[in-house]
């Protein structure tokens, strides 16, 4: 059921890859609530997705970016208020990417230049988009931008190497700049993501991710957050019944950040 939250509000979507991810749920269910948008993504992952056919189901344009780039942001942040009409209400940063993780390399041999695109690509980007936004005037007031991170940002997690690091530089870009840009607009309420469904399932360059999926789901009283209830809450964080949060690294993990352990991963450990 739709409830029109989005009816009149313009953004872009940056990520979508496939169906299985949580940008291309979130696209799904802002154009059921309403919403316009554009839909983004670096040439190299637009040829590796599906993202003509999201574009297709949602009646949204394409606009190439890659989100380390400064001059393909501002394009894309100009050509989105002119395609939509107006400045923007909502932006999500679902960017990740690690060379290191993709080339199987151990965290104790880390190629650094491989290291500092992990950082430019999954962390530093946020800040370039925030302040592509800011320099363009291209955000309404009372806007959110939301940005995807993982757990692993705050706690040790095998395999998922320098991509903490990445994520721990992007939530700090959201304490930062969402203060500014609140203080600037009341504008720009960043939220953050952890221990998905759709996060976990796709991310299939970590060979042991299906037992963190199991041990997340066994550790959680509700269970793991599917995409689509992802896309639900990141729906509710666009809308304008969350516009006095901001700043925050919200956790939609179904309870496992605040468990610390479970009747069930007692018994698992017990066979």
């Amino acid at each position: 059921m739709a409830y029109n939250l989005l009816r009149g509000k313009r953004g872009i979507i940056f990520g979508a890859l496939d169906e299985n991810s949580i940008a291309w749920k979130t696209a799904l269910k802002v154009k059921e609530e309403g919403g316009q948008f554009t839909l983004t993504n670096a040439p190299i992952a637009m040829r590796m997705g599906k993202i003509k056919e999201l574009a297709a189901q949602c009646n949204a344009e394409i606009i190439p970016a890659d989100a380390t780039l400064e001059e393909d942001l501002k394009n894309l942040f100009t050509k989105s208020t002119e395609i939509l009409g107006g400045k923007l209400d909502f932006v999500l940063h679902s960017i990740g990417m690690s060379p290191n993780v993709r080339k199987d390399k151990s965290y104790g041999d880390l190629n650094y230049d491989w290291f500092q695109k992990t950082l430019d690509i999954s962390g530093i980007s946020f800040h370039k988009v925030l302040q592509t936004a800011e320099k363009n005037d291209a955000m309404n007031e009372w806007g959110s931008i939301v940005a995807l991170t993982y757990i692993a940002g705050q706690r040790s997690f095998p395999d998922y190497s320098d991509m903490a690091q990445a994520k721990a530089v992007l939530e700090s870009i959201a304490r930062s700049y969402g203060h500014r840009f609140g203080k600037l607009k009341k504008s720009t309420r960043q939220y953050h993501f952890a221990i998905t469904d759709g996060y976990n399932r796709r991310r299939k360059a970590f060979p042991d991710s299906m037992f963190f999926f199991d041990y997340a789901r066994m550790m959680s009283p509700l269970g793991n957050a599917s995409a689509e209830d992802c896309a639900n809450y990141i729906v509710l964080m666009f809308s304008d019944y969350s516009r006095m949060v901001t700043m925050q690294n919200l956790m939609h993990d179904g309870g496992f950040s605040t468990t610390g352990i479970t009747e069930e991963l007692v018994e698992k450990l017990k066979q």
